[in-house]
């Protein structure tokens, strides 16, 4: 699984903690991290309202598989990214969060709080939270006899974001303030990753024709 973690301004100091968390975890289970956002304060400047653009190019893209983000609060990342087509991001304060989401939820993303409640001990608190997030098989269901109509909800929940977001994916791209876009494609390690894997090149014309 490839992931992508992806950081704003308000919190891009903790970085080098969270990115080296999500190493640790990550890497032994055989998924690639890149870290395609804010690595310090003087990095390319992002808000909450460029991640969820991000997340959404890379995601329906399929140039990742798996988004983490986050912000001061975790509840401005969360939004901007649920707001895009494709992308379902959980809510994860501590360990049980991230395991429910994954066995219920079964999304594509988390947003984490990197300030509120960030205090002694929490880059184990991050551990553990990506410990749950991606150690083993993901939408088992908890607890397990209720696994049959919770898979059925999740997938009646994607259908409907579906149903209601019914432009083409790159119209509704061209529909925001394309100086938002720019900003959130202009990143070194974002195009990286984006032009390494894009499996869909109309949606890599698009992020050309913005950077050109």
């Amino acid at each position: 699984m490839k992931i992508a973690l992806m950081m704003e301004n308000s919190q891009a100091a903790k970085n080098p903690i969270i990115i080296n968390q999500l190493k640790q975890v990550a890497t032994p289970l055989g998924h690639q991290v890149f870290n395609v956002g804010m690595s310090d304060e003087q990095d390319h400047h992002l808000t909450y309202i460029h991640l969820g653009i991000m997340a959404s190019l890379l995601l329906n893209s399929k140039a990742v598989d798996f988004v983490v983000a986050g912000c001061g609060t975790g509840q401005g990342a969360l939004m901007s990214l649920n707001i895009h087509p494709g992308v379902v991001c959980g809510y994860c304060l501590e360990p049980s969060d991230a395991f429910l989401f994954n066995q219920i939820n079964n999304g594509n993303a988390i947003s984490l709080a990197f300030a509120k409640g960030f205090g002694w001990g929490a880059e184990l608190n991050v551990q553990y939270i990506f410990e749950k997030a991606f150690t083993g098989e993901r939408g088992q269901g908890y607890p397990i006899e209720r696994a049959e109509p919770q898979q059925c909800n999740a997938a009646i929940l994607n259908q409907v974001k579906a149903a209601i977001v019914k432009d083409d994916y790159l119209d509704s791209l061209r529909a925001i303030d394309q100086s938002l876009v720019k900003t959130a494609v202009s990143g070194e390690r974002f195009q990286e990753c984006f032009f390494a894997h894009c499996q869909k090149p109309e949606i890599a014309d698009y992020v050309r024709s913005l950077l050109a």
